[in-house]
């Protein structure tokens, strides 16, 4: 059986805009639903969110039928959680809370068996297609695509040293923790913050890496895209539930 081939990661490397969701509702069904909705990628998170492995296996069950690439969050920089998550057949990781290239390499080699890493070994996986794939331990870090999460003061001081990491495929800026940790809690769209943050895509594709963000602001969303971000979550599912809810109830009440 063949490796399974890692569209996300292609298109990463071929420079092409994508345009992703967030998923933050548990479980195969609401993932379904939005794997069918024509997005390029879907977020299944497990930072800000209920969901945990089981779900997400879900979620990845849900959403394989659709020509959609799914990408997973972990809720940490464990690696523990990685190697389940990349067990249970993510090939996607977005990895949150990345301050320096020590922790950025902490990441890859999480995601790489030894001697490149320190991944436990089972041949017998969803992954591996249960065995399935003979190759699979020799030839899955081609298909693997790392996103290092970048959020804080700290982290934007040493963007260039995570991006020389060898096996970081892209780096993506969390505008919320940003906000907070640069003094402005709850207020991504505080004009500093958007200064830091465009200069961080600018500094981000200077350095070689592909650069992504989540922003449910269009007109924002659409800036990053012209400055440079070629993955880029433009909403989040349980936000579009309650205001899209709440939308329609203000048509019939006064």
């Amino acid at each position: 059986m063949d490796m399974p081939v890692n569209r996300f990661k292609r298109g990463l490397a071929e420079g092409r805009s994508q345009i992703g969701l967030w998923c933050t509702l548990p479980g195969g069904y609401a993932a379904e639903c939005m794997a069918g909705s024509g997005y390029d990628w879907l977020l299944f998170d497990t930072e800000h969110s209920p969901s945990d492995p089981l779900t997400v296996l879900e979620q990845l069950q849900a959403a394989a039928p659709y020509p959609v690439s799914a990408v997973v969050r972990p809720a940490a920089n464990d690696p523990v959680l990685i190697k389940r998550f990349l067990d249970a057949g993510a090939q996607s990781l977005l990895i949150p809370m990345v301050n320096s290239a020590a922790e950025a390499r902490a990441a890859v080699s999480a995601t790489r068996y030894p001697p490149e890493g320190i991944r436990g070994v089972s041949s017998l996986t969803r992954a591996t297609r249960f065995g399935r794939i003979a190759d699979y331990a020799t030839r899955c870090a081609d298909e693997l695509c790392l996103l290092v999460q970048i959020e804080t003061r700290e982290a934007l001081d040493h963007i260039e040293e995570i991006a020389a990491v060898d096996g970081v495929d892209g780096i993506f800026v969390g505008p919320a923790d940003l906000a907070a940790s640069l003094g402005h809690p709850g207020t991504s769209g505080h004009p500093e913050v958007v200064a830091r943050i465009e200069d961080a895509i600018a500094r981000i594709r200077a350095a070689g890496k592909p650069a992504g963000i989540l922003t449910p602001d269009t007109d924002f969303a659409a800036r990053c895209i012209e400055l440079g971000t070629t993955f880029t979550a433009v909403g989040v599912d349980v936000g579009i539930l309650a205001r899209e809810t709440e939308a329609l109830l203000a048509k019939f009440r006064k």
